[in-house]
């Protein structure tokens, strides 16, 4: 199954402005977390201007799905949203194993 990378560009005062909608962001991420689709995700500090989402699902246009759903997307809080494929090369997958030096 593929990994793609969900990343977020936010406007300047996202940590002030994220309240009124973050319960309701969670509850999205917890959902998608909860069916295997998210694997991580969260934003960037100092400064908070940018947000990574990591996905693990059959199709590209499950990702697009969540960031137009996404409240922190609908009520402004995104400038700019982009969805890539990403070739994972260390970490979860066994059947990429390599063997120990000798």
């Amino acid at each position: 199954m593929p990994y793609f990378v969900l990343s977020y560009e936010l406007v300047n005062d996202y940590v002030n402005r994220r309240t009124p909608y973050r319960e309701q962001h969670l509850r999205l991420a917890k959902e998608a977390h909860q069916h295997g689709e998210l694997i991580l995700g969260g934003a960037f500090s100092e400064p908070a201007d940018r947000a990574l989402l990591v996905f693990r699902v059959a199709q590209r246009s499950i990702v697009e799905e969540f960031a137009n759903n996404d409240p922190y997307v609908t009520n402004g809080l995104v400038l700019r949203w982009e969805v890539r494929p990403w070739t994972v090369v260390i970490g979860d997958q066994p059947e990429v194993a390599m063997a120990p030096k000798v």
